[in-house]
């Protein structure tokens, strides 16, 4: 399995891939700059201890064409050009989508696509045979950063079908997290606008990086 990153020299992309790439999973960085993004894997591999083969850099559009699974680490704004530049690529894919439902100018407000959800519009511009899924909008990218650190918080997945939310959660847990089956894409409103409260939290109580646990699951999770 080969995971893109798109937008994987951002902040919370290049703590994705760093993850990714610790759990021994194949990871591709994808920025609009090429030889941005080989840079940015070659620094990656050497933090991550992989092989330089386990990590590469290339353009957004040839990073989701050799992958498997592409995540989506764009800022909302600019969903719709990388879209654009990927849909093709993007056939017969995972697309994961980990940006969340907010206000731009309050953060700590929510605000609701007309589309629903951005995990939605995502879908409906890639069409059917893209199976698109959230993930990762209740962690913090200030908690992905250090590799190694123990994240307590529960990584909510929902979206397209079960087997697809299945691939995704068994990927997140070789990385060290626990992940749930929040349901279908109509659910993905729930899961993108929890971070609208997750940041209010932070900034009432004075904290970083607030969490969210799922309680009565079975031991196995």
């Amino acid at each position: 399995m080969r995971v893109a990153v798109i937008g994987g020299t951002g902040t919370q992309g290049s703590a994705l891939a760093a993850r990714f790439a610790r759990a021994g999973v194949a990871v591709i960085i994808g920025s609009r700059d090429a030889a941005r993004a080989e840079s940015a894997a070659a620094q990656l591999a050497q933090r991550a201890q992989a092989g330089f083969d386990d990590v590469r850099g290339m353009s957004n559009r040839d990073a989701a064409s050799n992958a498997d699974i592409i995540v989506l680490s764009v800022p909302y704004a600019g969903t719709q050009a990388i879209l654009e530049d990927i849909r093709e690529a993007a056939q017969h894919k995972i697309v994961m989508n980990i940006a969340s439902s907010l206000d731009p100018e309050r953060k700590s407000r929510a605000r609701v696509p007309t589309a629903g959800s951005i995990t939605a519009e995502v879908q409906a511009f890639l069409g059917e045979s893209v199976k698109v899924v959230a993930a990762f909008q209740n962690i913090a990218p200030q908690k992905l950063e250090p590799p190694t650190a123990a994240i307590d918080s529960d990584v909510l997945v929902c979206g397209a079908d079960r087997e697809t939310r299945r691939t995704i959660i068994e990927l997140i847990q070789r990385m060290g997290l626990n992940a749930v089956d929040a349901g279908v894409l109509a659910n993905a409103v729930a899961v993108e606008t929890l971070t609208a409260v997750l940041i209010a939290i932070n900034l009432r109580y004075k904290i970083t990086g607030a969490g969210i646990r799922i309680t009565g699951l079975p031991a196995a999770g």
